[in-house]
């Protein structure tokens, strides 16, 4: 039912593909986790020198751990605290180049050198964070980060 394709063309040409692909993945769907999980599939499919990728949907005032691909995470994170709790409470994307120089950086996986968090905000609210580590410095580009934005956007409105 599903193959791996090669994404070809410029890095945007390639991120527009990837949000198709999940456009057509996750239409007629309408469970949230399912929805989320398939995501998570997808990006680790997609993206190279990625060590985790998941998301963390909030509740209340501490985002909580959903649907990921890679190494055990940290649960709860609270609003405010690490790339994730900051990218809920700016609302918008953090590009860490390194995250040693973060201050505050939760460090779940000691292998993780830089970050990109993008919040989900749906109808005004933010409902959670798609969160993806690198093992490499700088590894997020500005390509990746307008594409990954991208991608968010087509994932909610299946949300």
């Amino acid at each position: 039912m599903f193959i791996q394709i090669d994404y070809k063309g410029s890095i945007a040409e390639q991120y527009l593909t990837l949000s198709k692909q999940l456009d057509a993945l996750l239409t007629d769907e309408t469970d949230q986790i399912a929805n989320l999980s398939n995501a998570t599939a997808l990006l680790n499919q997609f993206l190279t020198d990625i060590n985790w990728v998941g998301f963390y949907l909030l509740q209340q005032d501490e985002l909580v751990l959903g649907p990921f691909q890679g190494l055990p995470a940290c649960v709860r994170i609270p609003v405010g605290r690490g790339v994730c709790g900051t990218a809920v409470a700016a609302q918008e994307t953090i590009v860490v180049k390194n995250v040693h120089d973060f201050p505050g950086h939760i460090a779940c996986d000691a292998a993780s050198q830089s970050e990109i968090v993008i919040p989900l905000i749906k109808h005004g609210e933010v409902i959670g964070v798609l969160d993806i580590d690198s093992s490499l410095v700088n590894r997020f580009s500005l390509e990746d980060r307008e594409g990954l934005e991208q991608f968010v956007k087509t994932l909610l409105i299946h949300l």
